[in-house]
């Protein structure tokens, strides 16, 4: 690597490393604001989340819990009432289908437990790797960095990537940042994302990070 290179990717990693220590001041308890109690209910959770709130998906699984459980449960469930339970998460004959055909697989393949692996999350339909991530980090305690609208939004903002791929976000991230902080990291900058860094009429003045923001108190034309 080539010498102004390599000191550019130093300045990066500790840029980095100070908007992380920021991020934990800030956001203390790195967590996904879903409510469950088992690996299939955080995994149904974040299915329901798909462009609905968390919030929302909260006021509707107790009752999709407390009658289906578990993935064994939800496999031989009728749609109709799967889809009665979420209607207001939206999309609730897609998420209906989704919940319904992963319990199936899980049942099949997986004798009704959840995976741990990358490779057979992303295979359950309805997870990408987003999702896959979060599993693993608040399930399993594995590392991932999850990247969802707002992560992609502040970390270009903030340039710590220029791409809007979320493959190449989680690889550069993750490449900035020590194996043990991804999960906590990524779930701080969609804290970030919703509360100051928003898609429009950003926050910029009340910002914490304006030492390390190259965009502060400038509009992120086109980027969303």
């Amino acid at each position: 690597m080539p010498a102004v290179q390599k000191r550019r990717s130093v300045a990066l990693a500790e840029r980095a490393a100070r908007i992380g220590r920021t991020l934990a001041r800030l956001y203390p308890q790195a967590r996904i604001s879903l409510d469950f109690s088992t690996p299939w209910q955080c995994l149904a959770a974040t299915i329901l989340s798909a462009q609905c709130t968390d919030e929302r998906v909260n006021k509707v699984t107790p009752a999709l819990f407390a009658e289906f459980p578990d993935a064994r449960a939800t496999a031989s469930a009728r749609p109709e009432r799967i889809q009665e339970l979420i209607a207001s998460t939206g999309f609730f004959r897609q998420k209906a289908k989704s919940l319904m055909t992963t319990a199936q697989f899980l049942v099949e393949r997986h004798g009704g437990e959840v995976p741990e692996a990358m490779e057979h999350l992303v295979a359950l339909r309805g997870v990408g790797r987003k999702t896959a991530n979060v599993i693993r980090g608040h399930v399993f305690g594995q590392p991932g960095f999850a990247v969802d609208t707002h992560v992609r939004r502040v970390t270009r903002r903030l340039g710590l990537t220029r791409s809007a791929d979320p493959v190449k976000i989680e690889r550069d991230l993750t490449a900035l940042l020590p194996v043990g902080d991804w999960t906590a990291f990524s779930m701080r900058l969609i804290l970030h994302g919703r509360r100051v860094c928003a898609a429009r009429s950003p926050k910029c003045a009340a910002c914490a990070f304006a030492p390390d923001c190259p965009k502060i108190g400038v509009k992120p034309a086109g980027v969303q």
